[in-house]
């Protein structure tokens, strides 16, 4: 499947990575099946994306690193929490694969896709993008070093054309 996502787990594993908060995406799949074979990393199923930015801070409260992974569709869904990093100062690593680019088929996704950056950037995110297979890695560990040796919160925003083409009902 994915190679790029093995080379984001590697990034992970290098930040001594522990907690891994996400709502089911089909373009994370690999990532988070080897997230969930790590014994040394919980992976934790959100019911939105939001309840990551929680996780995560409660992880670095209680000395643990984490990753929060979902879908572009779902920064709409973290506005208001974003802002708790910006106020308590704690590192928050986000990686986003994105919708409403690259043969996007569903129309819906189109808005927050184009406004995911922006949207981010307004509740003081800086952004990292990555839309080639080989340069994923060095863009993860860019942010990751940045989110974790500044206590920034730091984004990847992880390219459509990475991604499976998807479809309805197929």
């Amino acid at each position: 499947m994915s190679v790029w996502a093995d080379d984001i787990f590697g990034v992970l594993r290098t930040h001594d990575i522990k907690q891994v908060a996400y709502v089911p995406d089909a373009g994370h799949t690999r990532l988070i099946e080897r997230c969930h074979g790590e014994s040394t990393m919980t992976a934790v199923v959100l019911t939105t994306e939001e309840e990551g930015v929680a996780v995560l801070a409660g992880a670095w409260l209680g000395g643990q690193r984490g990753v929060l992974l979902m879908q572009s569709s779902g920064v709409g869904n973290c506005i208001n929490m974003l802002a708790l990093t910006e106020t308590c100062r704690f590192p928050l690593l986000i990686l986003a694969t994105m919708r409403g680019q690259y043969e996007e088929f569903n129309p819906w996704q189109e808005p927050m896709g184009n406004a995911a950056a922006d949207v981010m950037e307004a509740m003081g995110v800086n952004i990292h993008t990555a839309d080639e297979p080989g340069q994923v890695g060095n863009v993860v560990e860019t942010a990751a070093t940045a989110a974790f040796g500044g206590e920034t919160a730091e984004a990847v925003l992880l390219h459509q054309k990475l991604m499976p083409v998807k479809t309805f009902g197929k």
